[in-house]
């Protein structure tokens, strides 16, 4: 399927210039019933001066109609197909104008707590990050240091990422469900990006989404290798300590 729009940005679209950016990029593919409460989500914010990127898949349902009903407060889009989520993201990416980078599924939803947050944002090399809820009512939040990530990711709807992350890596394909796992592993052992906490629970996501429900072997076989490679030496002595005592108990 050829591609149904791109290359051309929305110029209607009201950016400021003279405050902060955020860039929010959505991947869709078949998400026509979720999408418009997705959407709304973010143009009912107080924040204003956000960038909406909307990639689609190649959608068959009713995807296209809500993402024309909404252009007036979409920067860009584009349908066309793609190699999965990951593929899609690095599209968008390139794409983006934004002083930060915020990813938000179709099925997930900006909480008003998510314009709170952007009052935080101050550095623009600094990756900052607050919380997310289920949709079952499950918090997800709290500081991540490198060994705390070694056991479980970030929600990925919880984090802001400077432009600049994605000037020097993308999103590792290879990787379908897990891909943001790695990026986060890299950036976490990468002194050009200070990582910041900020104690705020920003947005609602779909526990049933992609990554619950499809593994990832790649990365559960590489990911030792991923921590030992992108994280401290101090890092790899506690889990080395911690698989001995495991193992001499």
């Amino acid at each position: 399927m050829e591609k149904v729009y791109g290359g051309k940005r929305n110029q209607a679209f009201p950016v400021n210039n003279e405050i902060k950016l955020i860039s929010i990029i959505i991947v869709t593919r078949n998400a026509d019933q979720d999408l418009q409460n997705c959407l709304d989500s973010i143009t009912n914010q107080r924040y204003k001066n956000l960038e909406v990127l909307v990639f689609d898949g190649a959608s068959t349902d009713g995807t296209w109609d809500i993402i024309r009903k909404n252009e007036e407060h979409i920067s860009y889009w584009q349908s066309e197909p793609d190699k999965g989520i990951y593929d899609a993201m690095n599209k968008a990416i390139k794409h983006a104008t934004g002083d930060w980078v915020y990813f938000l599924g179709a099925d997930d939803l900006l909480l008003d707590s998510f314009s709170d947050i952007i009052e935080n944002l101050q550095r623009k090399n600094t990756i900052y990050y607050g919380g997310c809820i289920t949709d079952k009512g499950y918090k997800l939040d709290g500081e991540f240091s490198s060994y705390r990530l070694t056991k479980m990711n970030i929600c990925h709807h919880a984090v802001f990422y400077p432009l600049a992350v994605f000037k020097k890596y993308a999103y590792q394909i290879q990787f379908r469900v897990y891909a943001d796992y790695v990026l986060n592993i890299q950036c976490w052992g990468d002194s050009d990006f200070p990582k910041k906490y900020i104690p705020i629970i920003i947005a609602k996501f779909n526990s049933n989404g992609f990554s619950a429900t499809t593994s990832d072997e790649l990365f559960e076989n590489k990911k030792n290798a991923l921590i030992k490679k992108h994280l401290s030496g101090f890092v790899n002595f506690r889990i080395a300590m911690k698989k001995w005592k495991q193992k001499n108990k």
